[in-house]
């Protein structure tokens, strides 16, 4: 009997294992996501990321030393030698983005939304960019005033049914969440096809702006800022145009820099003083090297030395699809009292763009580490979510590009989390907006890179990458307080701890 009741019993757990089995297989939509281990504690919270995910924003701890430091390793924070005040870091929120996150079973989402968003349980990311109507990842070709007159003019299914729930939900995450926006194109009965001979021109691709139109598209400005804040958006900061360089976006519109000022300087800045609006405004929007554009080139000191108003027009905005991040500097130096921010770029089948033993390394190098010791106060990547088919996008648009994550089309549940997504959350996690960069001294090699931050909660963080093949020991000191840390080949380490 004992032995029957053995094998009936042994049967047993074999069903239920098997049950188990079956129910983790079905098409739950559940974000499979490995166990993770008891965070470890100390008096200073680590992150880690290898270019192998042997380290996948780990959480480690470490504490004070109570030793003597000699390390020849060192690296000195200097807090009163002060440089830019941080504003944030995150990702774009297209109409693809918004699109691929409402197809989530809502409890997924909102575990992603947190991860991602939440200052206390994620990653904190603190900065997205939209768009003012239509992107080139947008689900169709639109802007909110399509029916000519400024009296047309309001939002359209994609801002009311995609983009402005996916805002509320992490704005429930994050209330002190800051949004840029940037249209790809005016309205298209605005645009001419040169400003000679001021031929009307109905193309979401390309063209001119009106300049009869100037006043209306500032008025569309306003509105467009005034309506988002009646559903309890409120807009930070606008770029006046995207790309505005580049005539071949499947939305687009060509603005050289004294058009810019003309309508910046005598259109949009008095609409929104009329408005009472405290949006900021950032020139530009477009790359390093000016399209090599050389009647371009220092596009926004241009406009500065021309004279706008400093309050609300608070400095430019940069992309880096051509050119070197050194054009931050350059530009810092001849208008050092300006605003610097970096708003865009990509990665994509061009760039091995989910390889992230490639990608790793060279994007904190360039686009995290590289603008923000470069003066700028925000960086924001392309693109928060896109699908695995690169969607949805649109002819014209780019069909080539990768999400800073990337979610499974088939399930809407498996993520894959690429590069852009952890060099945001290596800065967001431990380098709050309101943070001071500052100064360092001491360890500097070849392969190393970082930047240091005063956080206004009294708290130093330091965000380090080692480019390099081989783990290094590196000790950091604040002046009262230091410690050691082993930093793990071709690896992101953020620390944070109190002063």
């Amino acid at each position: 009997m004992r032995k029957l009741f053995d094998i009936k019993f042994i049967l047993l757990i074999a069903l239920l294992c098997c049950g188990f089995v079956a129910c983790s297989d079905d098409n739950s939509g559940e974000i499979e996501e490995p166990e993770q281990p008891e965070p470890e504690t100390g008096d200073v919270t680590l992150y880690i990321t290898t270019n192998t995910r042997s380290q996948d924003f780990a959480t480690k701890a470490v504490d004070f030393s109570d030793k003597s430091n000699m390390s020849p390793t060192t690296i000195n924070l200097e807090p009163e030698t002060r440089y830019q005040t941080m504003d944030g870091f995150g990702a774009a929120i297209t109409g693809s983005t918004c699109y691929n996150l409402l197809q989530m079973t809502e409890d997924n989402r909102e575990k992603f939304l947190k991860e991602t968003f939440s200052p206390t349980e994620g990653m904190g990311y603190s900065y997205v960019r939209i768009s003012i109507g239509c992107s080139d990842f947008s689900l169709s070709e639109y802007t909110c005033c399509d029916t000519e007159g400024i009296e047309n003019f309001g939002l359209t299914s994609e801002e009311i049914d995609y983009v402005i729930p996916i805002l509320q939900e992490i704005q429930a995450i994050n209330p002190d969440l800051k949004i840029l926006g940037s249209p790809w194109t005016s309205p298209r009965w605005m645009k001419v096809n040169n400003l000679t001979d001021l031929q009307p021109f109905n193309s979401w691709t390309s063209g001119q702006l009106n300049p009869a139109y100037y006043a209306d598209y500032a008025t569309y400005f306003v509105k467009w800022i005034q309506v988002l804040k009646e559903y309890g958006i409120e807009i930070y900061s606008v770029t006046p145009q995207n790309e505005p360089l580049n005539r071949g976006n499947s939305a687009s519109l060509y603005m050289g820099w004294e058009e810019q000022l003309e309508f910046v300087k005598n259109n949009l800045v008095p609409a929104f003083k009329a408005a009472s609006l405290n949006t900021k405004i950032y020139l530009f929007d477009h790359n390093y090297n000016y399209d090599n554009m050389g009647a371009q080139n220092d596009y926004p000191v241009k406009i500065y030395d021309a004279g706008v108003d400093e309050d609300i027009v608070v400095g430019a905005a940069y992309h880096n699809y051509g050119g070197n991040k050194e054009e931050l500097l350059d530009i810092h130096e001849k208008a050092p009292e300006r605003e610097l921010i970096f708003t865009e770029t990509s990665i994509g089948t061009w760039n091995d763009g989910r390889n992230l033993q490639n990608r790793l390394i060279e994007d904190m190098r360039e686009v995290a580490l590289g603008t923000v010791n470069n003066w700028c106060k925000g960086v924001i990547v392309w693109n928060l979510m896109l699908d695995s088919d690169r969607g949805p996008n649109r002819e014209g648009g780019c069909q080539t590009c990768y999400g800073a994550v990337d979610i499974d089309r088939a399930s809407y549940s498996s993520i894959t989390r690429n590069s852009h997504y952890y060099i945001i959350g290596h800065l967001s996690s431990v380098v709050k907006p309101g943070a001071v960069r500052i100064g360092t001294s001491g360890f500097s090699d070849a392969g190393f890179y970082y930047s240091a931050f005063e956080n206004t909660d009294g708290t130093y963080a330091v965000v380090l990458l080692n480019s390099n093949s081989a783990s290094k020991m590196i000790t950091l000191d604040d002046g009262t307080n230091h410690f050691s840390y082993e930093v793990p080949a071709k690896s992101v380490i953020s620390y944070q701890w109190k002063k």
